[in-house]
């Protein structure tokens, strides 16, 4: 059987929840991956309505969708962050207060446990998110770093998240972080290292995107296979290197769609991205749970770019093999 095909509604929480119901139903989609922000999914709502899951499961049932995950990137960000203002337009009021980092950090991590419980409650095992990082300033190492700054940075990540999950293992739901620059696991190295910071804890894991590796030079398949016990989600992302000499990989501080940046996230299918080579890993490890499309691209109508890699992913997606190729030739005995 194929994995089911998901749509994470980060990108579209400017729509209510009803009327994009609507149309990924009649697009084809077997699901939603669902973004807390918007309407979307409210945890605060979530834990205080009693009613609350049971409407949001009614609106995807009258689709014919399921949920197999939510996804809480925003607030996870603020966990380990350096706060500062670009936060405040992200975060709910409740968690940004004041402002003060300390407690911005200390807010967010309780919406966080929040996450996990409402989680529970709407019935989905796996969250999807961000970490943050107190380290991601320090990547270029000059002024030359004090590395004992870096290891206490994986220090505290581990102080901050492990009461985190630990109510994650209480509810029955798993953490996915998605690797990905800024974060504290953005490549393997850094990966294995958080892992190990956390004590390679089993509600702690990783929303797989490989958009994020493209324009790192990184290889995806071998990067499915190596944590192939952690990868408890995957997100349908592309990006597309341009570079020319003048254009570069750093992002030069320009927006995303700018012509002048070396890389830039485009429509599945469109970019460097090997997913057959993904799903080929994800058929070795046994992955059988959703592939969610996370929709970005500032040169595509989003409505056309969410069909097309719908279409993609439909026709990349496949199963494997149940007997050798040249099976047809084995003598009896």
């Amino acid at each position: 059987m194929a994995r089911p095909v998901t749509l994470f509604t980060g990108q579209w929480a400017d729509l209510p929840l009803e009327t994009l119901a609507e149309k990924t139903a009649a697009w084809g989609f077997d699901g939603l991956e669902l973004a807390c922000w918007g309407d979307h999914f409210d945890v605060g709502a979530a834990l205080e309505d009693d009613d609350y899951v049971g409407r949001k499961r009614e609106l995807l049932e009258k689709n014919g969708l399921r949920c197999w995950a939510i996804g809480n990137h925003l607030a996870g960000q603020a966990v380990c962050d350096r706060i500062d203002n670009r936060h405040k337009n992200t975060l709910p009021p409740r968690v940004w207060g004041d402002g003060d980092p300390e407690g911005v950090r200390q807010r967010a991590a309780e919406e966080m446990k929040n996450t996990a419980r409402a989680a529970a409650k709407l019935g989905v095992d796996v969250v999807t998110g961000f970490t943050g990082s107190s380290v991601w300033h320090m990547l270029y190492s000059f002024p030359p770093n004090d590395f004992s700054e870096i290891e206490r940075g994986y220090e505290d990540f581990a102080e901050r998240w492990n009461p985190i999950i630990d109510v994650f293992d209480e509810v029955g739901v798993r953490f996915a972080l998605e690797v990905h620059p800024t974060e504290i696991a953005y490549d393997y190295p850094t990966t294995r290292k958080a892992l190990d910071a956390i004590g390679n804890r089993e509600g702690f894991g990783i929303n797989f995107d490989p958009s994020h590796f493209a324009h790192q030079f990184l290889d995806s398949s071998e990067f499915i296979e190596e944590f192939a016990e952690r990868i408890y989600h995957f997100h349908v992302k592309d990006s597309k290197k341009r570079l020319n000499g003048r254009r570069s990989i750093l992002g030069s501080h320009l927006d995303f769609g700018s012509p002048e940046r070396g890389w830039d996230f485009v429509s599945p299918g469109h970019g460097d991205v090997d997913l057959e080579g993904c799903v080929r890993a994800l058929n070795r490890i046994g992955y059988t749970g959703p592939l969610s499309i996370e929709w970005e691209d500032s040169g595509v109508d989003r409505e056309w770019g969410a069909q097309d890699a719908l279409g993609f992913v439909r026709r990349t997606d496949f199963e494997p093999s149940t007997q050798a190729f040249d099976s047809a030739f084995a003598r009896e005995e």
